[in-house]
């Protein structure tokens, strides 16, 4: 069950912000070992001077509508899952609502099932109680 975190800057429509969310999720159920309508996610909108990055480290020239993905996964995926992942949101992410590659950012953090609580005030991690003798 990722948990997806999306910095943007302020501004952008319902409908883009929508193109975001259904185009992060098909490639989350298509390369990185989600099942389908895990979903999760948070937009952050941040007002100028909120969303500050270096517009050239490691990618060639981020514009404005440069965008931070932070998925915080409950297990590690292989780095060959990672990648496909990469690609795969980078394709859909550029296809709809039409962002630049160059703009998208990803980091992924992993976590245990003992992190988690999924409602109800209760621990993912299931209780196993053992009797000493």
């Amino acid at each position: 069950m990722p948990y997806v975190r999306i910095a943007l800057a302020a501004g952008k429509p319902p409908a883009w912000l929508s193109s975001i969310s259904a185009s992060l999720q098909q490639a989350l159920e298509e390369s990185f070992e989600v099942p389908a309508g895990d979903c999760f996610q948070v937009f952050q909108q941040c007002q100028a001077g909120e969303l500050v990055f270096d517009r050239d480290y490691f990618s060639g020239g981020r514009s404005d509508d440069f965008i931070l993905f932070h998925i915080t996964a409950g297990r590690p995926r292989s780095a060959a899952c990672k990648r496909a992942f990469f690609a795969r949101l980078a394709e859909r992410l550029a296809a709809s609502p039409g962002l630049r590659q160059e703009d998208i950012m990803v980091v992924i953090t992993t976590t245990e099932l003992e992190d988690w609580s999924f409602g109800n005030g209760k621990s993912a991690l299931p209780d196993h109680s053992f009797s000493h003798r």
